[in-house]
This record gives structure tokens, sequence and C-alpha cells, in this order.
């Protein structure tokens, strides 16, 4: 598959991998940040997203690929290891990859993203359950692409528009370019096949088999967040030993994009440590 990524500076890899329905813009705000602090920055369109390959097949959304995917970036990088940040899908990628390849993971960092091991106990109880409806909409066929692409994408411009508790966290062209690149053939789709590939009991029964991730691990959590409740940090300790913690109590799911400024500082500090 061919991967769009955007580049910038030189010096220690850090890769940047966003979340559902972004792009590689997710990052805008980061990208200057972590380039004046001396890294090399590699920000992927996710594959099927915006300019990088889109398989039609659903299975090439299963998070092995998507695995694949940044261990041949990290490779691209020429360093035998890089940062890992992601946010959102980007997380649950960069969580699970840390799991699978430590040989090529310096530093880990998570924005909003739930391990999926305490998220697969957590969405049993009704503190998590009634958040995650959205999740089991996402896996029905053709019926979410209708509800999200209905009158010009307006479930998902209200999304950006009014969701982040911090207003204004995007602007009117961060989503028109989001909005754009959504309405592709077939993008839509592999965007939702992030959801229906990996959300099955059999991909569960696998990650609660995950072993404790090594590598320093930060998370920086917004509290508002709608969907994944803080409750989500509890017992992250036990898949990831080497743990720190950051909450933002007036950010939600957006984090990067609502409190750029204290998410750049402490991700940052962390990676420069």
């Amino acid at each position: 598959i061919d991967l769009h990524v955007v580049m910038a500076d030189e010096g220690p890899p850090v890769i940047l991998l966003h979340g559902f329905p972004e792009n590689w813009r997710s990052w805008q705000r980061q990208i200057p940040a972590l380039a004046a602090a001396g890294f090399s920055v590699w920000v992927p369109d996710m594959r099927g997203y915006n300019l990088s390959g889109r398989p039609s097949e659903q299975n090439a959304y299963q998070l092995d690929h998507l695995v694949a995917d940044v261990a041949a970036l990290v490779r691209a990088t020429g360093y035998p290891r890089a940062h890992i940040v992601g946010h959102d899908w980007g997380g649950i990628i960069a969580w699970t990859f840390a799991d699978k390849h430590p040989e090529l993971v310096d530093r880990l960092a998570i924005l909003n993203a739930p391990h999926l091991k305490i998220y697969a106990q957590e969405v049993r109880h009704p503190r998590q359950m009634f958040k995650s409806w959205y999740m089991l909409f996402f896996l029905l066929p053709r019926l979410p692409e209708l509800a999200l692409s209905a009158n010009n994408f307006k479930a998902v411009r209200d999304m950006f528009k009014l969701r982040p508790a911090r207003k204004g966290a995007f602007s009117d062209k961060d989503i028109e370019a989001y909005i754009e690149a959504l309405s592709q053939p077939g993008a839509l789709t592999a965007a939702l096949n992030y959801y229906r590939a990996n959300l099955t009991i059999a991909n569960m029964r696998k990650i609660a088999l995950s072993t404790p991730i090594n590598a320093e691990t930060l998370v920086i959590w917004g509290e508002l967040d709608p969907a994944l409740g803080i409750h989500l940090l509890e017992g992250l300790e036990r898949v990831a030993p080497h743990l720190r913690v950051h909450r933002i109590r007036d950010s939600s799911h957006w984090i990067q994009n609502e409190s750029p400024d204290e998410v750049n500082r402490i991700m940052i500090d962390f990676l420069s440590d």
C-alpha cells in the first residue's frame, strides 16, 4: 500500500497517528512545535484516508495491517526506533504497535485512546456502554455511510463544530478539508472499516492476551470526552507499567486541537526527557 506522509525537519523521529474521521491535518498544531524541538516529524494519512491507498476489502483494515504500516514507517525513518504518538484510532494502533513491536518503539504517547484490553472490560458496564452506542451503529452495513454523508456530511460537520468542549477547535477550513477527503469514493467506508474489521469478539479475545508494554508511556486525556469516559484510565498501569498520565480538565476528545499549547508542552517534555 502507498501511504501519503507529511514530513518536517530532521532529528529523532516522531510518528503521529490520527484517528477517525480525520487525516494528517489532525496534527497541524503539533508539527511545527515538534520540529522546533529538534525532532523529525512523520505524519501519515492512515490507510484508507485522504491521499493514502484505500483497499476495498474490509479485512485490509485489521489491526495487524495497520500495525505493519507503522512498522514500515519506522524503518523508513532510517532510525532503529521512533517515538510513536496516537490519537483516537491512531492511539489504539499505537498501543497495539508497542505491544507487537517493542523493539521499534522509543517512547509512546497516547491522546484520548483506550487500551482495548481495558476498553473490552469497561464497555460491559453502563457507564461506558451508553457512551459507545455509536460504535455498534458503525458496525452496521451501509446505514452509517448514509447517515454520516446525508445533507453534505452534516453529522460530521456538527461533530467538529459542536462536540469539542472548546469551541473553535476546528476552523471552517479544517472542516472543509476533512469533508473533502471523506467524500472521495470509498473513503467513508474505509474509515468505518476500522471499526468493522477490529471490534469483533475474536479480536477482543486476542487483545486480552496482550503483554504489558515496556516503553515509557505518556497518556494525555481530555476529561470531557463525550465518547470515552475517564474511567478508561483505571488500571492502565497494569498494561503500561512505565506510565505517566496528564489530564486536561476542560478539554474533550479532540485534545490536540482544543489544547494545543498544553499538549505540545507536555508531549515535548516527555519525548525530550
